[in-house]
């Protein structure tokens, strides 16, 4: 009896500790690549804007330099990408997680996970176009009439405001079906673990091909020509691609999309004809369920198995929800009559955040209100101003300014992990989104309510700034009284900074 316990208590352990190395591996981790951390000697911060354009039939790429010091040590790259109205974005997949943020307008979106199921599924009848082929390229006959079956994984409306977490691997495609041009910011996480590549930014396109346009470097493999990026399946033997598809030359050669110069973002003629639930459905769905997806996600988050098998990831994986709305104001974690709002998305909100290790908040100043000094505890902070203007002063660990200038929209600037930032907006407001470099980002606050200041005794603030009295400790440890994170400045306004 007792040799079985101690087998069974073996045996236990040993499931444990393989469980926990299979969840670590699928869960993603920020990984440093050679010298990375050299990389984060960081004397001055600059306001950074696009440095690239890549253009396409129906859209644009601007990419953020890449070699940025201030990126190479955040471990990121940046891209804002235009849709313009029916254009498609063509399947593709990066060697690293990202986040994706609407900066306007809508679409849908489709992720194809591997080892999913379609769950979209639908017979449609024949239309004046012509008829449709049906399973194996065959024309199907259903009570005399001709119908067509197709299937695909899910697809999700896309919204000002949304977040979208895309793990690395995963093929996504976008389509703006909204009547303004749609545009999105991504950020992609290079030194993530599932990226074993190197520190650099991969995307590997399905279909079409993208050309550089105009300005800056752009980075390509060895051999290619003149900056040109096919797609994977150029790549292949048109013969041997044909009989792996099951069909023939000429419809292997059209894949490989050789004489195809429209780039990546293409225009589609009519309107794209997907099977989808209408916003509404969406709507209802996601109040009705709400409760009911969120208590699904906590049982996961808390431990349920998440491994590779036969037919790829477990089913919650599948069915994991993949973006949040972080603009609508009654989401908002912070709020400030007169001084503003701050809504953040992190993995306890979004268990599939856990497993890219980033996060994210959305946050809006009024007129001359003040976000609190403060320092990011665990992560890397790329903050994109998505409108109005702000002063941010940066300061590093020798007590010098890394920054100390003007943000306004359009620009993007990393406060890298442990510098002390403080912002102050203009009379027009000021607005962002922030990415952050782990799932569960945490600030830690200088002055207000929870800070650093009003957490330690007054004697200790007495003896540790010299000529401070015990009024005037008081004085900065109360007088924000019970003000955390945003405040208001009535008598800032008009006033110029030194």
């Amino acid at each position: 009896m007792a040799i079985s316990k101690v087998s069974f208590l073996v045996t236990f352990l040993v499931l444990f500790y393989v469980t926990q190395a299979q969840l670590g591996q699928l869960g993603a981790s920020r990984r440093k690549f050679g010298d990375q951390r050299s990389r984060c000697r960081i004397d001055r911060l600059n306001a950074l804007h696009p440095s690239q354009r890549i253009e396409s039939e129906a859209g644009v790429h601007e990419l953020y330099d890449e070699n940025e010091d201030q990126l190479q040590c955040a471990g990121v790259s940046v891209l804002r990408t235009r849709i313009e109205r029916n254009g498609l974005h063509l399947p593709s997949y990066y060697s690293s997680p990202s986040l994706i943020y609407v900066l306007r307008g809508r679409g849908v979106l489709g992720a194809v996970i591997p080892g999913c199921p379609e769950t979209f599924q639908d017979l449609q009848q024949e239309s004046e176009e012509g008829s449709y082929r049906g399973e194996r390229g065959r024309e199907e006959e259903v009570a005399g009439r001709q119908m067509f079956r197709d299937e695909h994984q899910r697809i999700q409306h896309l919204r000002q405001g949304d977040v979208i977490a895309v793990p690395a691997g995963v093929l996504r495609w976008c389509y703006n079906d909204g009547e303004t041009p749609l545009e999105v910011i991504v950020v992609t996480d290079v030194t993530n673990n599932a990226n074993q590549l190197d520190p650099t930014s991969r995307c590997f396109l399905l279909a079409g091909r993208q050309q550089q346009q105009s300005g800056g470097r752009f980075r390509r493999e060895e051999g290619e020509q003149g900056g040109l990026s096919k797609n994977i399946l150029s790549g292949f033997d048109a013969e041997l691609l044909a009989e792996a598809i099951g069909v023939n030359k000429e419809t292997a050669q059209k894949l490989q999309g050789r004489n195809d110069e429209r780039g990546d973002i293409v225009r589609v003629e009519r309107s794209l004809r997907i099977m989808r639930p209408s916003r509404e459905e969406e709507r209802e769905e996601e109040s009705g369920e709400r409760r009911e997806r969120r208590e699904s996600e906590e049982r996961y988050s808390k431990g349920r198995r998440v491994e590779m098998s036969g037919n790829g990831f477990d089913e919650s994986i599948c069915s994991m929800k993949m973006k949040e709305n972080i603009a609508e104001p009654m989401k908002a974690d912070l709020y400030k009559p007169n001084g503003g709002r701050i809504t953040f998305l992190n993995s306890q909100k979004l268990p599939i955040l856990k497993y890219i290790q980033m996060s994210a908040n959305r946050g809006v100043l009024h007129r001359n209100a003040i976000l609190a000094p403060h320092w990011n505890l665990n992560a890397h902070a790329i903050v994109y101003v998505t409108s109005g203007r702000a002063r941010m002063q940066v300061v590093n660990n020798e007590g010098q300014r890394a920054f100390d200038g003007e943000l306004h929209r359009g620009q993007l600037i990393v406060v890298p992990q442990h510098f002390a930032v403080v912002v102050q907006s203009t009379s027009e407001g000021f607005s962002w989104i922030s990415f952050q470099t782990n799932d569960n980002a945490m600030n830690t606050q200088i002055v207000g309510k929870t800070s650093a200041l009003r957490g330690m005794p007054v004697d200790v603030l007495v003896n540790a700034y010299r000529g401070l009295s015990r009024e005037e400790a008081r004085q900065v440890k109360f007088n924000r009284g019970q003000e955390m994170t945003i405040f208001t400045s009535e008598g800032s306004r008009g006033r110029e900074y030194e």
